[in-house]
């Protein structure tokens, strides 16, 4: 192995040479939930401990979707969201690599001397305790210090991070408490609420019929899928800070034979235009499933019915839920 520079690397997502130096803090980091964000904070403390800055290292496209052609949607972030939480939980910068036929093809020793201290120049390592790397996974935290340690470049490995009942908190959990419709498992272990976010589309406006004004919002074709049903959320635009309340359908509507999936909501208390902005709507209490009705009067009772116990869960949370 060798320290000498190697020809820079590509960030998939700023479209610029990765930055250098430092501390490196290596993972998927799916979600960005709990557990990532204590090995965020482990190489925060290491960065200033050495008086370097603070990098995370990621994937993209996430390896599961790279092994895995066939596969339902199953990420908990886009990348452009990864990239700010990660930032948020205390990295000063993300560096973002392509997962590639060669990229999947390194070994870890190739991993390590072109990557880790070629490209990135690397001071000090932060990983987690399930890291592995390289063809095969066949690079662990042991690998790691073994390669590292001659150049006396430290690694620092992250317990696991547990819920309340003393379980390992992962990004597999979130998703399969999304797809039963359990956020409040989720908004426990991210965190955080769980949120959804994109552009609103002009749809059928079926909701003014009803004396219910709503909008739509499809969601990325990579996003893990909530349970179909209707939800108590807050929703903003993004980059403000304002936020309101409100009641989310996500699904197939198929009272009126929908075929695509929306998350449809309607805002309380809101006066103004929303077409065109992005927004972020975070899912916080799981009503009912999605279900069929006989007819409109029907809807629009069960409509009413629903718009209450999101306003009252909502209103019994108070300061007790983040919003974001």
């Amino acid at each position: 192995m060798s320290l000498s520079p190697k020809p820079s690397l590509i960030d998939v997502i700023t479209k610029k040479p990765i930055v250098s130096g430092g501390v490196l803090a290596l993972g998927n980091f799916d979600g960005v939930h709990r557990g990532h964000s204590a090995v965020i904070k482990a190489a925060a403390l290491e960065g200033k401990r050495l008086k370097m800055p603070v990098h995370a290292l990621t994937f993209e496209p996430h390896p599961y979707s790279f092994f895995q052609k066939d596969h339902d949607p199953f990420l908990l972030t886009t990348p452009d969201d990864k990239r700010r939480l990660l930032i948020e939980a205390g990295a000063d910068d993300v560096v973002t690599l392509p997962f590639s036929p060669a990229f999947a093809a390194l070994t870890p020793e190739q991993f390590i001397d072109d990557i880790l201290l070629g490209a990135c120049q690397v001071a000090h390592v932060v990983v987690g305790f399930d890291f592995v790397f390289g063809c095969r996974r066949g690079g662990d935290r042991r690998a790691l210090r073994e390669k590292l340690g001659p150049f006396s470049i430290g690694v620092t490995e992250v317990a696991p991070e547990r819920d309340e009942s003393g379980e390992i908190i992962s990004s597999s959990r979130i998703r399969a408490a999304l797809r039963k419709g359990d956020t409040e498992i989720a908004t426990r272990l991210l965190g955080r609420p769980f949120t959804v976010h994109g552009t609103i589309e002009k749809g059928a406006q079926r909701g003014r019929t009803l004396n219910f004004p709503t909008a739509n919002i499809a969601l990325d074709p990579a996003i893990v899928r909530p349970l179909h049903g209707v939800y108590a959320v807050t929703a903003r635009r993004v980059g403000d800070p304002v936020t309101f309340s409100g009641v989310a359908n996500f699904g197939l509507r198929p009272t009126f034979d929908g075929t695509n999936e929306l998350l449809e909501f309607h805002l309380f208390d809101f006066d103004g235009s929303l077409y065109g902005d992005q927004w972020e709507i975070a899912l916080h209490h799981f009503i009912r499933p999605e279900q069929t009705f006989a007819n409109k009067d029907a809807l629009i009772e069960q409509i009413q019915k629903d718009a209450q116990i999101a306003r009252d869960w909502l209103a019994g949370q108070n300061s007790k839920i983040k919003v974001f």
